[in-house]
This record gives structure tokens, sequence and C-alpha cells, in this order.
């Protein structure tokens, strides 16, 4: 396959020489003589490289086009042709982003020398990019991608968190900022990654069944126990239990917890006898155990006991830089998946995608590229591949401000308001709705039912 290249020069002479002898040299090339022609042509097409000349006519000049593309996209390489002895442009130009620079005149080989090296060094950036999701799948390992400094602090405290056998972590965010991935992760970096990650959903387990299920029973403990039983922690044994959504983990089951916690022991129902087991616990919440501590809607002792180390999660809205590498993450494994071979997303594409509030947070973004990647029939994906939620801003967060300053509604009437707001954009679409809001089609229908009985 060709090395896409635009040509951005004003010089009619320079810019035509260039176009037919790396035409010949094997480059599809596309050039144009305006930083205008170069923002309109590359939103619309996909480069591998761009030879940018830092003197433009017109309104914007190559620093200026350098610093838009750099906004949207990170991985295009771009190389300045700067005047001989401009010094501070090229300096510029280097911490805005730029691969390389070349002073002009320069001779044709000079120029071919300098886009090759930069081709081999796109090539094994993607090679070593390749090699190293192999070598996570191969492993059992989840990539965590981030470019946000508060992501680069989570990471590392949870790789210094897995080297520790038995410390409990509560991973707190939004749903769909990725606890799970979180948990994921922290047990493949330990040592007890041999063993089990037994996942847990404390608010899918009836109240009636939780403490059968987590604990285990003895026979004859209750009419249907007809056999002993081991709960989900012993099945852990050895290894890693992650308790999602543990705000929802009823009072009456808390000192269960607190009891394996500490002591590394549980009592199955019925039983009279301690058993020893080594677990780590990680719990993941949207809610806030602190508050819901303070109004004992949830064990103080247990709270303090669960964050001994605390993994804050920002939302995706609050890191947009992250959108685009997670997008082609979750394009590399959506290619394996259905045999699809796409290469990159347009920069119209990635403008959406940057544009968007994204209040499903990870898990929207990842049901996004999931159905682009089914509806793209070649290698790029673009805008009209993507949600059309994506384009009507859904919702974004200023149009949540109205509801946040609410402070004389109930945590209910605030649910209730932000599903309205939702289907408002999707108008009426549950399905789009429910992948929004990152919950199944049933529970939003529950909800509904609930805040709108007749």
């Amino acid at each position: 396959m060709k090395t896409r290249l635009l040509i951005v020069e004003d010089e009619e002479t320079l810019r035509l020489s260039l176009a037919e002898n790396l035409s010949k040299k094997g480059f599809e090339v596309q050039a144009v003589d305006s930083g205008e022609q170069a923002i309109k042509l590359w939103t619309h097409d996909n480069f591998d490289l761009i030879l940018l000349d830092v003197k433009l006519p017109g309104g914007m000049d190559g620093i200026e086009i350098l610093e838009k593309i750099r906004q949207v996209d990170q991985t295009v390489l771009v190389i300045m042709m700067t005047a001989f002895g401009d010094v501070a442009a090229a300096v510029r130009a280097m911490k805005l982003g730029a691969y390389d620079y070349i002073n002009k005149p320069f001779m044709l080989d000079e120029m071919i020398l300098v886009l090759r090296k930069a081709m081999e060094t796109r090539n094994l950036r993607d090679e070593v990019a390749y090699l190293r999701r192999e070598q996570q799948e191969r492993t059992g390992g989840q990539p965590l991608v981030s470019r946000h400094p508060k992501m680069e602090q989570v990471f590392e405290m949870v790789e210094r968190v897995a080297g520790t056998p038995h410390t409990s972590v509560l991973i707190q965010g939004e749903s769909g900022t990725g606890k799970e991935l979180i948990a994921q992760f922290i047990h493949n970096k330990s040592d007890r990654n041999k063993k089990p990650l037994v996942k847990i959903d404390c608010s899918t387990i009836s109240e009636t069944l939780m403490e059968s299920e987590l604990f285990g029973h003895k026979r004859g403990a209750f009419t249907d126990a007809r056999e002993d039983k081991k709960g989900l922690f012993e099945h852990a044994d050895g290894g890693t239990v992650f308790l999602d959504e543990i705000g929802e983990m009823k009072l009456s089951l808390q000192p269960k917890l607190l009891q394996i916690l500490e002591n590394q022991t549980l009592r199955r129902v019925g039983d009279l006898r301690d058993i020893k087991i080594d677990v780590r616990v990680v719990a993941a919440t949207n809610r806030d155990l602190f508050a819901m501590a303070q109004d004992r809607e949830f064990r103080e002792d247990l709270y303090y006991r669960l964050k001994v180390m605390l993994v804050e999660l920002p939302p995706l809205r609050e890191r947009i830089e992250d959108v685009i590498p997670l997008a082609e993450h979750f394009i590399y494994g959506f290619n394996r998946e259905f045999r699809k071979n796409i290469t990159a997303i347009s920069p119209a594409a990635r403008k959406m995608l940057t544009d968007y509030a994204w209040p499903g947070n990870v898990r929207e973004l990842k049901n996004a590229v999931e159905r682009a990647v089914i509806l793209t029939d070649g290698e790029l994906i673009e805008p009209h591949n993507l949600p059309l939620e994506l384009d009507k801003q859904l919702p974004a967060a200023d149009e949540l401000t109205p509801l946040m300053d609410s402070a004389d509604k109930s945590l209910e009437e605030l649910e209730h308001s932000y599903i309205n707001c939702v289907l408002q954009k999707t108008n009426g679409n549950k399905s789009a709705a429910a992948d929004i809001l990152g919950i199944s089609r049933s529970t939003l229908w529950q909800k509904l039912k609930k805040y709108d009985p007749d």
C-alpha cells in the first residue's frame, strides 16, 4: 500500500516538481497551495505524511495548520519546510509536534531521505504497538490506554498496589469509566493471576440469595439447601474478588465482608465454624460511599477498610485526549473480531469523537466504535459511520449544569431528569438512550416504569 502524502506549498514550480518526482518514487501525492485548502483536504481524507511549508499566503501559515492538526490527530507525521536560517520557526514547529524539518533550498534526494526516515519511524511505531497488544493478549493482560496526567497517576498507583498480596482497593467513578478494567489489571499484574478473578455484581444478586451466593451454605441451612455449597469467595481462594456496585450490598451482609478483610475467614450460612481463605478484595462503586457512611447507609468501618487504596477514575469528558487512543485500541480488537482492515479514523470523524461529551464514558465510546467498524466497508472510518447522536452532541456538559444545580431535588429526581434529557436527544429511541446511559434496554424500561407507572 502506497504512502499517502499531502504537500502544502504555495510556490507553484516547487509544488509541481515535488508532486511529480515523489509520485515517481512511489508516494500517493496530493498537493495544494494554501492552508485553507490543506485543512479542507485533510479534514476529509487520511494521510500518512504531510509536507508543510511554514510560509503560506492567506489567513493561515504552516505553524497554525500544524496546531490545528495536532489538536485532533497526534499520529500523522508532519515535516516542515522552512527558509534557510529560520531557526525560530523550526524550533517552534518541533515543540508543537512536527516530526522533522528541512531547510530550503534542498535537493530532491535529501527530501526523499527525510520522508523515508519518517515512514520507517511510523512503521516501527505501528509494529511496536502491534507486538505490545499481541503480548498483552497472550498473557491475558488488559492494556490501559490513556494520555491524561490523572490517568497516568492511576496507572502508576495500580501498578504498585498489584505487587502487594492482600491490600484492598476501592475504585470510584461514573458508570462506564473502566472500573472493571482496572480490577482486571490489578489481578493480572499480581502474583494471584494464576488463580481466579471472581466478579460479583452486588446490584444483580437478590437479597435473599446474596449471602448464600457470596459465602456458601451448609446442607439443611434452609429449605432448598440439599447439600453443602461453596460461595463465590471460596471459589476465588488464592485469587481476587471484584465486588462491583459495592454500594448496593445490604447492611446485614457487610459485617461478613469486614470479617474477610480483617481475618481472611468466612462462615457459611448454617455453619458453626470459620473457613480460612486467601483473597484480595477489589470493590467498585459509582456512588459516594463516604456520604452513605455518614448517613449510616453503609458501614463506616467497612468503608475505611475497603479504601486502603482509593482509585478515582475521571469521566471521559474530562480527558478528551484519551478518546482517539481508546478508539484506535477498540478498532484493533474489532478488526480481529469482524475480520476488517480499518487502518484509521478520518480527521472529520476524529473531530466528531473529540467534540462529543461522552456521558456514557468509555463504554459508550466502545459501543460507538463497534458500530462504526461494522458499518465501515473500506479502511477509513468516516463521520457517517458513527452514531447519529454524536453529531447531536448528546448531552453536552453545559446541558447537565441545570440538573446538577438543582440542590432541592433528590437523587432519584435528578436521574429521572437526566434520562428524559437523553431520551429527548435520541428522539425517544430507547435503545440509543440505553447505550448512552451505559445500561441495558431492560434496565431503562424498568426505570421508566418506576418513574411513570401509568
